[in-house]
This record gives C-alpha cells, sequence and structure tokens, in this order.
C-alpha cells in the first residue's frame, strides 16, 4: 500500500506540475506572439514614416527613433484596448497636417486599422490599392492623388464611409463598389472621373449619401439609383448627365433631403411626385433643360423646404395658374431661397410673394418674360438680403416698401421698364452694397441719401435722371464701380471724387456735365476704366491723372478738352485704349507708349494736333512747338489766299470796316436789341429741342460753344434749328455772344444762314445760359465749299456762321458770298473782345 501510496502521490505531483506548465505557456506564448505582431505594426507605420518627404509641422516626430511607448504613443495613431486588438493600431488620423508624400502599401500591414484620416493634406500619387480588410472608414480626401479609383477598394467589406473628395483621379467609377453592402457614404467629388454612373451602385442599399458632383460623368442616373430606399442626399451636380428624373422618384426616394442635380443635361418635367418626398429640405436643379410648368404643389407638403433654385430652365407660366406654386412655397415656413431666373415665366408677378416666410433671404426672379409691378408687399419680407428682379417686363415704381428691408445687400432691379423717381428712402438701406438700376425710365434726381449707403456698385445708365451728381455719393468710401452713363445730369463733376480711392470704374458719358476734370480725380489711384466722352467738359487734361497708374481705357472723346496732350499718357503701360477725339486738343503728338499703336488710340477732330507716328500723317511741329505761332500762320495764310481769290472785294471790305467802327460799352450780361422777329426763347424751349443738349444731336464745338442741331415748334409749324450754346466758363464767350448778335442781325445775303431767335437766361442749375438759334441748313460751312477740309481755330467759321442750302456751286457766286462774310467778321472783331480771344 505504501508503494501504490508512494507511486499515486509521486503521480499527482507529476500531473500538477505538467498542469501548471501548460497554463503557464499560453501567457508566455501570447506574450511573445503579441509582441511580434506588435511590431509588424511598427514596421507598416515606420516604412510609411518614409514616404513622407514634407512635415512642415513636425507632427511624426515622436515617430522617429525607439521610442519606448511603441506606436501606440505616437501622434495621431490609436491603439486597442482590450482583446486581440489591445496594442495593435486601429485609427490612424493625420488631417490637415501639411504632410506631402505618398500613402503607399504599407499601410495594408495594419492589420486591424478601422479609421484612416489623411484628409486635407499634400499626398500624391495613387490610392493605395491593399488596404486592410478590417477597414470601417477611408478618408484621403483634399489631397493630390491621381490615377483611378482602384476596383480593389471593393473587396472592403466592412467599409462604411469611402471618400476621395477633391483630388485628380480619373477613369471611370468601378463597378465592384457595388460590393460594399455596408457603406452609407460614398463621396467621389471634385475629381476628374468620366464614363457612366454604374447600375451596380443600387446594390448599395444601406447607402445614405451619394456624393458625385463636379466630374465628367456621362448618361443617365441609373433606375438602380432611385430603388435606394435609404439615400438621403443624391449629389450629381455639374457633370454631363443626360435623361430624365422618374416621375415616381418622390415615392421610390422616401427618405430623401437634398435632391443636387443642377449643371447637367437633364430634360423633361420636373416631376409632380417630388409633392410627397416630404422630408425634402433642398431641391437644385438649375442649369438644365427642365420645362412645363412647375409643380402647383411643390410647397404644399414640404415643411422642410429651406433652398428651391430652378434657374436657367426652360419652365414656363402664362397665366395665374401656373404661378399657383408660388402660393404653394407660403407654406414652407423655413424657406430661405427662391431661384426662378433664366426661364420663361411670363405673365404678371404674383402679389403672393408678399405671403412667402419671412425667413426668406434670396429671391431671384431676373431674366425671364415677368411683367406687372414689384407688389408693395415685398416690404413685408424684412429678412431678404438679395433681389433679383432685373432684365424683365417690369413697370411702374420702385416700392417705397423696401425701406423696410434693413438687412438688403444686393437690389438689382436693372433692364426692366420702371420709372419715378428713386425712393429717397433707399439711402435708409444701411447695408445695401449693390444697386444696379440701369436701362429704365427713371426720372428726377439722384437722391444724395444714397451716400448713406455702404454701395459698392452703383449703376444709374440710360435712365432720364436729371440735375447734378450728389457730392455725397463720391464719399462713399467702398464705391468701386460706378455709371451714370447716358442721362440728363448737369453740373460739374464734384471735386469729392477724389475720395473713391477705391473706385476702379467710372462712366459719365453721355450727359451735360461742364468744367474741368478735377485735380483730385488723381487720387483714385485703382481706377481702371474713365470713361467721360459726349459731355460739354473743357480746360486741360490735369497732370494728377499721372497717378493713376493701372489706367486701361481713357476716353474723353467729343468735348471741348483743350491744351497739350500730356506726355505722361505714354508712359502709362497699362494704357490699353485712348480716345480723346472731337476736342480742342493742339501741339505735338507724343511718340512713346500708346501712341506707337494707332489701333489703340484716337485723335479724330482734333484739328490743330501735329507730329506723331507716321502713319497719323499729321503735318510737322514747328521747331519751338508754340501752337500759338502755328495759329497766326495759319491764320495769315488764310488771309492771304482769300485776299488773292477775291481781289476786289478789298475796297468793299475797306467801306464796311470804316461804316461799323465803333466801341460799344456793353456789361457781361448786356444783350443788344433785336429786332421783334427774333423774339428770345426761354432756356426749357432749347431744352426740350434738342432732347436735353444730347449727344447725338451735338453738330460740332469751337472754342467759344457748342452747335446742336433741334426741333422747335412755331404756330404749329416743326421747324429744325440749330442752336448755338455758349460756353460761359471760356474767357470772352459772354463779349462773343453780344458782337455776333450785334452783327448778325445787320447782316443779309442768301447764302449765310439765318438768325431766328436768342436766350439769355438761367439754365437748371441757375447758372448764365446764352444761346443763339439758326435755321439749320445741312449742307455745311463756306469754308467746305471752297476747301474741301475744315480749317482750325482763327478762321472765319468761328463766329458760327453755316453757308444756305441755296449755296451755288459756280465759284464767282461764291466770291459774292465771301464779300458779305468778309465784312461780317470785320464788324465782329471790332467788337469789344480781349485780344487773346479775336
Amino acid at each position: 500500500m505504501e508503494r501504490h501510496g508512494y507511486n499515486y502521490n509521486h503521480h499527482r505531483c507529476y500531473v500538477v506540475l505538467v498542469a501548471s506548465l501548460v497554463f503557464a505557456l499560453p501567457s508566455w506564448a501570447w506574450a511573445a506572439t503579441g509582441n511580434a505582431v506588435a511590431g509588424s505594426d511598427h514596421r507598416a507605420l515606420t516604412q510609411f514614416r518614409s514616404l513622407i518627404t514634407d512635415d512642415p509641422r513636425g507632427a511624426l516626430a515622436s515617430w522617429a527613433g525607439g521610442n519606448a511607448s511603441g506606436p501606440c504613443g505616437w501622434h495621431g495613431v490609436t491603439c486597442g484596448a482590450r482583446g486581440r486588438r489591445r496594442d495593435r493600431v486601429t485609427a490612424l488620423d493625420l488631417r490637415d497636417l501639411g504632410l506631402a508624400g505618398s500613402v503607399g502599401s504599407s499601410l495594408s500591414g495594419l492589420t486591424y486599422l478601422r479609421r484612416l484620416d489623411l484628409a486635407e493634406n499634400r499626398l500624391s500619387g495613387g490610392v493605395p490599392s491593399p488596404l486592410p480588410p478590417s477597414l470601417e472608414r477611408l478618408n484621403l480626401s483634399h489631397n493630390a492623388l491621381h490615377g483611378t479609383v482602384p476596383p480593389e477598394l471593393g473587396s472592403l467589406r466592412r467599409l462604411q464611409v469611402l471618400n476621395l473628395v477633391h483630388n485628380n483621379l480619373t477613369g471611370t467609377i468601378p463597378a465592384s463598389l457595388g460590393n460594399l453592402t455596408s457603406l452609407t457614404v460614398l463621396s467621389l467629388t471634385n475629381n476628374n472621373l468620366a464614363g457612366a454612373i454604374p447600375g451596380a451602385l443600387g446594390n448599395l442599399q444601406a447607402l445614405t449619401g451619394l456624393y458625385l458632383n463636379d466630374n465628367m460623368l456621362q448618361g443617365s442616373i441609373p433606375s438602380e439609383v432611385f430603388n435606394i430606399s435609404s439615400l438621403q442626399h443624391l449629389v450629381v451636380q455639374i457633370n454631363n448627365i443626360t435623361g430624365t428624373l422618374p416621375l415616381d422618384i418622390g415615392g421610390r426616394l422616401p427618405n430623401l433631403r437634398r435632391l443636387v442635380v443642377d449643371s447637367n443635361q437633364l430634360h423633361g418635367r420636373i416631376p409632380a411626385s417630388l409633392c410627397n418626398a416630404s422630408k425634402l429640405e433642398l431641391v437644385q436643379m438649375m442649369k438644365n433643360s427642365f420645362s412645363g410648368i412647375i409643380p402647383g404643389c411643390l410647397g404644399a407638403n414640404l415643411p422642410n423646404l429651406w433652398s428651391l433654385t430652378l434657374d436657367v430652365n426652360q419652365l414656363e407660366a402664362n397665366d395665374d395658374a401656373d404661378w399657383g406654386f408660388m402660393d404653394s412655397l407660403t407654406n414652407c415656413s423655413q424657406l430661405k431661397a427662391i431661384g426662378l431666373s433664366g426661364n420663361k415665366l411670363g405673365g404678371v408677378l404674383p402679389s403672393s410673394i408678399a405671403n412667402l416666410s419671412t425667413s426668406i433671404e434670396y429671391f431671384s426672379i431676373s431674366g425671364s418674360m415677368v411683367s406687372g409691378q414689384i407688389p408693395q408687399g415685398i416690404g413685408n419680407l424684412i429678412n431678404l438680403r438679395s433681389i433679383f428682379m432685373h432684365l424683365n417686363n417690369l413697370t411702374g415704381t420702385i416700392p417705397a416698401s423696401l425701406v423696410k428691408l434693413d438687412k438688403l445687400s444686393n437690389l438689382y432691379l436693372y433692364g426692366n421698364k420702371l420709372s419715378g423717381q428713386i425712393p429717397p428712402t433707399i439711402g435708409n438701406l444701411t447695408t445695401l452694397m449693390e444697386l444696379p438700376l440701369q436701362d429704365n425710365m427713371l426720372t428726377g434726381p439722384i437722391p444724395s441719401s444714397l451716400g448713406s449707403c455702404p454701395l459698392q456698385k452703383l449703376g444709374l445708365d440710360f435712365n432720364r435722371l436729371t440735375g447734378p451728381i450728389p457730392k455725397e455719393l463720391l464719399l462713399i468710401p467702398t464705391l468701386y464701380y460706378a455709371t451714370f452713363q447716358g442721362n440728363m445730369l448737369i453740373g460739374s463733376l464734384p471735386s469729392e471724387i477724389g475720395h473713391l480711392t477705391n473706385l476702379e470704374f467710372l462712366d459719365i458719358s453721355g450727359n451735360r456735365l461742364t468744367g474741368e476734370i478735377p485735380a483730385s480725380l488723381g487720387n483714385c489711384q485703382i481706377l481702371q476704366y474713365c470713361i467721360m466722352k459726349g459731355n460739354v467738359f473743357q480746360g486741360k487734361i490735369p497732370d494728377s491723372m499721372a497717378q493713376v497708374r493701372g489706367l486701361v481705357s481713357f476716353d474723353l472723346s467729343r468735348n471741348n478738352f483743350s491744351g497739350l496732350i500730356p506726355d505722361f499718357l505714354g508712359t502709362m503701360k497699362s494704357l490699353e485704349q485712348l480716345d480723346i477725339s472731337y476736342n480742342n486738343f493742339y501741339g505735338e503728338v507724343p511718340k512713346s507708349g500708346i501712341f506707337l499703336n494707332t489701333s489703340a488710340f484716337s485723335i479724330k477732330g482734333d484739328m490743330a494736333l501735329c507730329g506723331g507716328i507716321s502713319q497719323l500723317k499729321l503735318p510737322p511741329c514747328s521747331s519751338n512747338g508754340s501752337m500759338t505761332s502755328k495759329r497766326s500762320r495759319k491764320l495769315v495764310m488764310t488771309i492771304s489766299v482769300v485776299t488773292a481769290i477775291l481781289g476786289i472785294t478789298l475796297l468793299l471790305a475797306l467801306f464796311v470796316f470804316c461804316h461799323q467802327r465803333r466801341k460799344f460799352k456793353i456789361s457781361e450780361d448786356a444783350l443788344p436789341i433785336i429786332n421783334d422777329q427774333h423774339a428770345r426763347v426761354s432756356y426749357i424751349n432749347l431744352v426740350n429741342a434738342t432732347n436735353g443738349f444730347a449727344s447725338e444731336n451735338l453738330i460740332g464745338t469751337g472754342s467759344f460753344c457748342s452747335v446742336y442741331k433741334g426741333t422747335m415748334f412755331n404756330h404749329d409749324l416743326e421747324m429744325v434749328v440749330a442752336v448755338k450754346v455758349l460756353n460761359l466758363q471760356q474767357r470772352g464767350a459772354s463779349q462773343s455772344f453780344v458782337a455776333e448778335c450785334e452783327t448778325l442781325r445787320s447782316a443779309r445775303h442768301r447764302n449765310l444762314v439765318k438768325i431766328l431767335t436768342v436766350c439769355s437766361s438761367n439754365d437748371s442749375s441757375g447758372l448764365d445760359f446764352k444761346a443763339i438759334v439758326f435755321d439749320y441748313l445741312p449742307n455745311g460751312n463756306l469754308d467746305q465749299w471752297l476747301h474741301q477740309h475744315v480749317l482750325g481755330h482763327g478762321t472765319l467759321l468761328q463766329i458760327g456762321i453755316l453757308c444756305s442750302k441755296e449755296l451755288p456751286t459756280d465759284r464767282l457766286l461764291i466770291v459774292d458770298a465771301l464779300r458779305q462774310l468778309h465784312g461780317v467778321k470785320d464788324r465782329y472783331n471790332r467788337m469789344h473782345l480781349p485780344s487773346d480771344a479775336k
């Protein structure tokens, strides 16, 4: 027994020992195995680190050397805490660190990796095809990856999010992605993918977001995609997708929240079934070819709809019933944006827009065929920030209720038929930045109250506005675009223009502005386009304009500017177009910069210019460049030629000279008595006759005057007249007016134009105004008949005498006309004119 007992106990101890060894072995073996596997994670990350060529923020500095804590302590590395994932890398998040380099295939060694986020870096190369099968989220967006989308990604059966947005990927979308049955988000936005959308994507029954926008995809949206009932966001904008939307889209996608299909080639009607997709928040379908009417139910069952943009399609509305959708949209209490521009929405703009949600911020209906008036109730939409109603057929006045929209930033009403005055209350809109009102029929003055708005863009072109340009407008520091073209504005350009230091574009052409260019305009140093043509400006181009170094286009044509052409215009490297034609510039044309390219500048009608490049074919300038000497020689030459031709007329001229020799002492405002048949007319009569002294009625200009064609009525008889308006800013202009009236009242000749009446009054600004009205005769002037060209200043023609339509072609009879003209000129010069004005 003892022997057997001994044996039993001995055996028992042996079993316990063996058992102890057996149970101890897994712990030791597991530790050894775990270290070995963790080492593979270390090697994978180290290899990935070797592919990074730039780490500007030092984010991977902790990865260098033998870090005792191992990969789990490295920046961006997350490890598991228990079980098989204990101390194994489960997530790598290196987002937005500026890393450059490539991804490579090394990360496939991270066998427990669930999340890989390398977004918003500068990584290049291709999308890695071998990746850990455990991966659930892959985000490589906003890098510089190229190549194709690897079909091998379709093997990542656990993948829930695939985000490759904003790279340079090409090729097609692999059909193998349809195998990712766990996928909830597929985002391939903003790449260069082409080809068709694979129908296999219809297998992704867990998908909630499909983002394929900003690519070059073609074909139609596969019908299978509309079977993904879980889909909430369908975004395929900015592609080349064709076809139509299924009529039952609202029933097949009951969870749809965002439908974004704009900027494609879709056509057909907007499905009325969208009204059944009650969760819709955003409908964006602009820039397609959708046609028909907008479903009237569109807003009835969509309480969450906040944006509806259908711009640039072929949608129609022909009567009030077709506008029923607008009534429906009044049910959308969260509505913020409506875009209907660029369609065929005719008929009257419904007043129901005043009942839209007060949450609305954006309303656009421009470029359609909308008529009627702007509803006064629009002022109820107190959160409106942008109104775009331009390029329609809207009539009536600008609603005064707009003053309630104290958040309004953009008010676009140009290209309509709006009338009346610009409401001064618009000046109370203290957030208004853009106000284009051009191409309407607005009248009255420009409200000075607009100076209270932080305007950046102001367009008042082609209306019927009167009065001066308010100086308050020129004190808006934010204004960079200002146009006043084609109105009836008067007065000078205020010197406050120099305060517009951000001004880039200025157009004041086609008005009746006078005076000189303010020297302060040179303070607008970033001005690029300055257009002042078709006014009555005078004086020289100020030297301060040399400071405007970015000037691209400068147009001073059809004014009364004079003086030398400044040399600095030839040194402006930015200047591409210069037009100073039909002014009174004289002297030498520069030979540098823009003046070397005849297609880039125009000096037509400036007859006293000389020199310049040979292509201009101008006469050479005198050695001293004196314009006075040039004009004197031209006058002597003209008188000599006329004297040689007339010969015997000298005795007659002397007789007239002696007969008319007397001196007048007349004040500046005095007017000689003219026969009763020359009754005076009012300033308003002449404004109406010449359509506000419009530039298209301008016949010509001289040192003291501008001549306009006009139409007047005498006992219901229509007469076409020539109205000579004196430039009273020019020294001697008043004496010239007096002298001409006194001289012409006694001149009688069948070949000289007849004076009809005169005007000595005040203009609309209260300034002195003087004009002489002649018969309008279209045959030109006597000098043209004799010499077939127009002479410069100092000729007999400067007193404004025109030839009659009866001017004979017989040269002997022309001589008879010259006898009378010569006498008139002598009498004119003997009046009380300053020596430099004779």
